[in-house]
């Protein structure tokens, strides 16, 4: 189709060719249509063309305008580098469309969508809309995030604010991470306070044991807590009740051992399946950790190397070395003590590692050089 209209002076004329405005009866798939302005002079051979295209956006159609002029010189309303005719403004145009003018273009459609003004939103993303520095993909996403009273409140933070539009699941990340973190804390709490709790040399105040008892549980009831403590005046204990001490801490701490790293395990490998569900690209990173060998593994290291260990420092250091000379430095006392125990602390953490690669529940990495 083509409209061809005279102009004054009457050596030019203006036609609109291949005009097409046809639109697609598919709503969700819609598609650009353009027509052409073509002026061309009857007194040289020079055409100008200038293109409209109207591309539905979200339900508004924008009118894009892109000019070419193909007469020789210029005529004053265009730089004379830019004459390239319909090719090369289109191709102008899809630059800036990439552009900060194009994303300063979606977010006030999107803010006309949703029928909000710039000065509702904060400072700080206004300005980074007038600047053309976010889409209006970013604009859309702030205001989902805004129906949650508790997102709502947490976009108040310019911390949170940046995170949480560039991934709205950031926050779920962080619980899981901190709840990784805090439940494998807690399982490791309790069996920091077993190995201090069992080992420790006390006073025995337990009434007299049945006479019904058996050998073995009459033979653990003469045990002391602790295999090298002092004991009491009045009282002894033999070297079979010492090594009993020894034995009796051992199964305990055994129990104690596998039964925090078999629930620890279980806990984790779950929050790490679920990490993996979430963000696919740390599927390679993280492995699931071995449940039954490492709990097991852990727990025969609490009854060997840290009974014995925490045997010797509450026992021997402590009780029989420590005390005897700093008893009355209490403040000294309990500085050595603290440093005594935290040297401890890192011996066992080098022993664990050691161990846990001696039994394969930790893989060593392979440096290639």
């Amino acid at each position: 189709m083509s409209i061809a209209s005279t102009l004054k002076p009457y050596n030019h004329y203006l036609r609109f060719g291949n005009l097409n405005l046809n639109r697609s009866s598919q709503p969700q798939s819609p598609t650009p249509y353009t027509f052409s302005f073509r002026s061309s002079s009857s007194s040289a051979a020079a055409v100008a063309t200038t293109t409209i295209t109207c591309r539905p956006n979200r339900r508004r159609e924008v009118l894009v305008f892109s000019g070419g002029d193909g007469i020789g010189g210029g005529n004053g309303r265009s730089s004379g580098g830019r004459g390239g005719g319909d090719d090369d403004g289109e191709g102008e145009r899809e630059g800036k469309g990439k552009g900060f003018g194009g994303n300063r273009e979606e977010a006030f459609l999107a803010l006309a969508e949703i029928g909000r003004s710039l000065d509702s939103l904060p400072k700080d993303l206004a300005a980074a809309i007038e600047s053309g520095r976010i889409p209006g993909s970013i604009v859309l996403k702030y205001f989902e995030l805004e129906k949650s009273p508790f997102l709502r409140w947490l976009l108040q933070f310019g911390g949170f604010k940046e995170r949480l539009l560039a991934d709205d699941l950031f926050l779920f990340k962080v619980f899981m991470e901190c709840g990784v973190g805090l439940f494998t804390k807690v399982m490791a709490i309790i069996a920091d306070f077993m190995l201090v709790y069992l080992p420790a040399p006390s006073v025995s105040l337990r009434p007299p044991i049945n006479i019904n008892a058996g050998a073995l549980a009459k033979f653990f009831y003469n045990c002391p807590e602790n295999a090298f403590q002092v004991a009491l005046t009045g009282t002894s204990y033999s070297f079979a009740q010492r090594i009993g001490a020894i034995a009796r801490n051992g199964a305990k701490l055994f129990a104690v051992g596998t039964t925090s790293s078999l629930v620890g395990t279980v806990v984790t490998n779950a929050l790490i399946n679920a990490k993996k569900a979430v963000d696919k690209s740390s599927a390679d990173e993280v492995e699931n950790v071995p449940v039954l060998a490492t709990s097991v593994g852990y727990g025969v290291y609490m009854a060997i190397s840290s009974n014995l260990r925490y045997q010797i420092l509450a026992g021997v250091i402590e009780q029989r070395i420590l005390e005897p000379l700093l008893h009355q430095h209490k403040l000294m006392l309990s500085a050595t003590c603290f440093a005594v125990r935290t040297g401890n602390t890192f011996l066992g953490s080098l022993l664990w590692v050691d161990y846990a690669r001696w039994i394969g529940v930790q893989k060593v990495e392979e440096v290639e050089e």
